[in-house]
């Protein structure tokens, strides 16, 4: 196999971050980006070696970071343009070099081994070759603030790096573009202009640019790092049977001689799964916000307390993952009802059913419960932390 060498482009000093340090450097969860970045092509069985370019001061600080990868060939000082970087990053090869050269943003750390295999064989096949997604919104030509054309989205995608070539491909265009004068954004717009083909590769949503705090933010929670990403609640509630009211369990209305007492609706599923939400996510129980002593409450429907529930999750940074509930009950029948209160519940937690799953036991004839004369619920919930 030809040798594969992959230059980091790490020279940006990342203003827009506000981090006081260059983008390369900035840390996500405790390691910096260009660290992240290294360890897919330091993987990859296709690569041979790694070259950084960064700014001058930090050239001693890149290659102690790089050093352990075993396939460090050189630190480069960055330069003015992306261009003048990775010109100095050429410049490290050995002379007589003939293999594929692959470019990758130091600021996309989360790329995958997958991806950089996929580009360097695209590479070696045609030439040339990019990584691109295609574009999921739909496009609107902007003018002086008002939207003035909706633009066909069909055939247009953006590009991400390891953008990978020849390189006696990358060696030409890059020649004629500072020939030329012309400053290029990316490597594959300079082999464009001399009319050779460039190879289009799926690219990879996980492959995103970190260029604001909202970026940072991503990253660190998609690598885990800060808080934890998940939190976990359980719930219990049990409510006697009485006469003269009617059954509400999940949200359902279910057929039977007596309902559950409660200053509400006595809905003892619904009212579990509010406390294992609030539990989950550090916000108390239900009688914090729906105390029984306050008359606004007094026969309410409890599907009512759980949208109010979901909002004060939603509020301190948490969706709803899934949700467990374990049923009860001696009396009645329930398994006919389970599926409604599936979906019942999904509303209400603002999810499908299939993030809801509802089981019904019995405490064969033992206790309270075995004797007819209440029902109760346990609930387990999984909450995830916000993307941003």
């Amino acid at each position: 196999m030809e040798d594969t060498v992959a230059i980091l482009v790490g020279a940006g000093r990342g203003e827009r971050l506000g981090a006081g340090v260059p983008k390369a450097f900035v840390p996500v969860c405790g390691a910096p980006m260009l660290a992240h970045a290294a360890r897919a092509f330091a993987a990859a069985p296709s690569v041979a070696g790694l070259i950084a370019v960064v700014p001058e001061e930090r050239r001693g600080e890149a290659q102690a970071l790089l050093a352990g990868s075993g396939k460090l060939r050189g630190v480069a000082n960055g330069g003015a343009r992306r261009q003048d970087s990775v010109q100095a990053g050429l410049a490290l090869l050995a002379d007589g070099f003939d293999g594929v050269v692959l470019v990758h943003d130091a600021a996309r750390p989360l790329v995958e081994v997958a991806l950089v295999e996929a580009v360097a064989a695209a590479a070696r096949r045609t030439g040339a070759a990019v990584p691109v997604l295609a574009l999921a919104e739909t496009v609107k030509r902007v003018e002086k603030g008002r939207a003035r054309e909706t633009v066909d989205r069909r055939g247009l995608a953006t590009a991400q790096t390891p953008q990978g070539f020849r390189y006696e491909v990358l060696r030409r265009a890059y020649d004629r573009a500072f020939a030329d004068g012309v400053e290029v954004t990316d490597e594959a717009v300079a082999v464009e202009r001399l009319g050779e083909p460039v190879e289009a590769v799926p690219g990879s949503p996980r492959n995103r640019k970190i260029t604001g705090p909202d970026d940072l933010s991503w990253a660190e929670w998609m690598l885990g790092g800060a808080r934890a990403a998940y939190r976990v609640g359980t719930g219990f509630d049990l409510h006697r049977l009485v006469e003269g009211r009617p059954l509400m369990l999940g949200g359902v209305k279910v057929d039977h001689d007596r309902g559950l007492e409660g200053h509400s609706d006595g809905d003892c599923v619904v009212h579990a799964v509010c406390d294992a939400l609030l539990g989950a996510c550090g916000a108390g129980d239900m009688g914090r916000y729906f105390p029984s002593s306050d008359p606004r409450w007094r026969g309410a429907p409890s599907l009512g307390f759980l949208q109010q529930v979901v909002e004060i999750v939603a509020g301190r940074g948490y969706d709803v993952g899934n949700v467990d509930v374990t049923v009860v009950a001696e009396q009645p029948r329930l398994a006919p009802y389970t599926e409604a209160m599936r979906e019942s519940l999904g509303r209400g937690l603002g999810r499908s059913a299939d993030a809801v799953s509802v089981k019904v036991k019995s405490s064969d004839g033992l206790g309270a419960i075995g004797a007819a004369e209440g029902i109760a619920a346990h609930v387990s919930v999984l909450l995830r932390e916000r993307r941003p």
